[in-house]
């Protein structure tokens, strides 16, 4: 037997929702949070704001893309919390 947490295995929908959530939260509108395949690059996840410009990320997969999306998403929070 293994002591410890079983690790969560999260859907892509949880994923977007979740980033969803903490783009609202911060700042405001947005109009969506989604994920593409494209050919030459590979999946590219994107958030789009009404007022300003839209945050792009790539991965190999999807979920990849996603990460990295929050990740840059939870920088820029962490900027604009500490000015």
């Amino acid at each position: 037997m293994t002591k410890g947490k079983e690790k969560e295995i999260k859907s892509i929908d949880q994923r977007i929702d979740r980033i969803y959530k903490t783009a609202k939260e911060h700042f405001g509108e947005v109009r969506f949070v989604g994920i593409k395949r494209h050919t030459k690059i590979g999946w590219v996840a994107k958030i789009q704001f009404d007022d300003f410009e839209s945050l792009m990320a790539e991965g190999v997969s999807a979920t990849d893309a996603l990460r990295e999306l929050r990740k840059r998403l939870k920088k820029i929070v962490d900027r604009y919390n500490m000015v």
